[in-house]
């Protein structure tokens, strides 16, 4: 998906060497380097919690599987638009 330009550089999720940390060192080093030279920085979060409610699911596993996604992530994808639970364990902390 690379190679098709798909994937941007500023996508972090499924991508290799890239992660949720990454992300957030990256927003980190941006952010306090701004802030360091004195300009204004303002932040705000995005909730798309249900932006997947208004699309066609099958249209969008069968794009994913197009583009080359492996068929186990869109499989994954696939079970948490249909309601599955998932939660991180991080240390025997687990996430609500």
């Amino acid at each position: 998906m690379k190679d098709k330009k798909t994937i941007r550089n500023s996508q972090y999720s499924f991508t290799k060497g890239k992660s949720c940390l990454t992300n957030l060192i990256n927003f980190y080093d941006e952010i306090t380097g701004l802030v360091e030279v004195g300009r204004a920085v303002d932040i705000f979060h995005l909730d798309f919690s249900n932006t997947f409610d208004t699309v066609c699911r099958k249209v969008l596993i069968g794009k994913l599987l197009m583009y080359g996604l492996d068929e186990q992530t869109v499989r994954w994808i696939e079970n948490w638009l249909n309601g599955w639970a998932q939660r991180v364990v991080i240390s025997g902390a687990t996430s609500s």
